[in-house]
């Protein structure tokens, strides 16, 4: 087995006949097929100079919705290992509010992240007659280490990276494999990056008081809820990789070994096998993380959401991860189902008395019907972190070490017995 140069594409053009579950996906098949959920990916990618060594990073923004600041949406937090970053999460935690965009980068920009956060609420939230910024706000930022390909010590992600990402963030297919926050991640020592993909579920609403006003949002003939999954995936190792329960990763692995033992005449060969070692030697010293974000537009209260958070775990494990003690897998969902309104008594606004409670009026799926909802979040996640291998492209960054992208037109032939 030697490097791909076959042309990249999703998971479900390479292998048309692999059952992805029961759930169909949505008409992008992407996080944001969710109504209202906002995605924008940057990548940054320079040469070495004698400043720094070469940059492959970048930053993937996600809002929940459009105004982000004042209509927090529900959500839900799980840290199958904490190895990571997730700033934000004790509030979370706290009050399973979310009003903050979604910022996923590499380790060591964390910070510019959340003071791009600050800087774009500060821009266009600051109160008018005195210029304070009198509101309450926690960001949430996300990290996976990049190190082996990218230059972290460069710290090349600036907050005017982040308010770019938050001006700009739309409704389109969310770019995978070699973008964003995902540009110079590695997954199964193959090149990973970002992913996504969505389910549509059916509902029933015929027992919802609220069913005329407040249904989902295709037709009440069949009405249906979305859920959305995107991935930045840069953990395991490659003996692990699974597609649809296949040893893929096995075999591609000892394919390699074997073409560099048996045909050392061959320069291809023994490269792509020095490239596997090399990644190899880099992932045992830290094996990387998984961030993953779900959103949907069921009405899911916080603790539904961390229990949706938790079933990521199973798509996860479905493609070869672990958890091993150095990866940070951290999963956050979150509803756009209801609308809670936030900055109400700070912000200038005194719009109620925190000393008086008041009651809200919100959706909420009934548990004894939740169980489609963790099924397709199983099935996306792992469909998301495929889409991320298919589509990422080989990469060359610090040091000379080479990430190759998965060999598709070989996995096509490998599959061919398990299919």
């Amino acid at each position: 087995m030697v490097a791909s140069s076959s042309p990249r594409c999703r998971v479900r053009s390479a292998l048309p006949n692999l059952h992805y579950g029961r759930f169909s996906p949505g008409p992008k098949n992407s996080l944001t097929d969710v109504p209202g959920v906002l995605c924008h990916t940057q990548s940054i990618i320079e040469p070495a100079t004698s400043s720094h060594g070469p940059i492959n990073t970048g930053v993937t923004t996600i809002l929940p919705r459009a105004d982000f600041f004042h209509k927090a949406c529900y959500s839900g937090i799980f840290r199958l290992n904490g190895s990571g970053e997730l700033t934000g999460s004790h509030w979370i935690e706290e009050t399973g509010l979310l009003h903050s965009p979604i910022i996923l980068t590499n380790s060591f920009s964390v910070g510019a992240a959340y003071q791009g956060i600050y800087e774009y609420c500060i821009k266009h939230y600051r109160n008018e007659e005195n210029g304070e910024a009198d509101w309450f706000m926690l960001p949430v930022v996300g990290e996976t280490y990049d190190g082996i390909l990218n230059d972290v010590s460069a710290l090349a992600v600036k907050p005017d990276h982040i308010v770019h990402g938050i001006t700009n963030a739309s409704a389109d297919p969310v770019p995978e494999g070699n973008t964003g926050g995902g540009t110079g991640m590695i997954c199964h020592y193959f090149k990973g990056g970002t992913g996504t993909s969505s389910r549509i579920i059916t509902a029933d609403l015929s027992c919802s008081a609220s069913a005329s006003t407040s249904a989902p949002h295709n037709s009440a003939e069949c009405p249906t809820y979305t859920l959305g999954v995107l991935v930045q995936a840069n953990y395991g190792r490659m003996r692990d990789f699974r597609i649809g329960g296949a040893p893929i990763g096995r075999l591609l692995e000892e394919e390699a070994q074997a073409a560099a033992h048996k045909q050392p005449e061959l320069p291809e060969a023994q490269q792509h096998a020095a490239d596997l070692s090399t990644i190899a030697a880099q992932k045992d010293k830290k094996d990387g993380s998984i961030i993953i974000i779900l959103a949907t537009d069921a009405p899911l209260h916080p603790l539904q959401l961390q229990r949706l958070a938790k079933r990521a775990a199973l798509g996860l494990a479905r493609v070869g991860g672990n958890a091993h003690n150095p990866s940070g897998d951290i999963f956050l969902a979150f509803s756009t189902a209801n609308e809670i309104p936030v900055q109400t008594v700070t912000a200038g606004g005194a719009a109620v008395d925190p000393w008086k409670p008041r009651e809200l009026g919100i959706r909420v799926v009934d548990d004894q019907t939740i169980n489609s909802l963790f099924e397709a979040t199983a099935d996306a996640v792992e469909e998301a972190i495929l889409n991320a291998v298919c589509m990422a492209e080989s990469m060359t960054g610090l040091g000379g070490r080479t990430a190759n992208a998965l060999p598709l037109e070989r996995t096509k032939e490998l599959m061919q017995k398990y299919l």
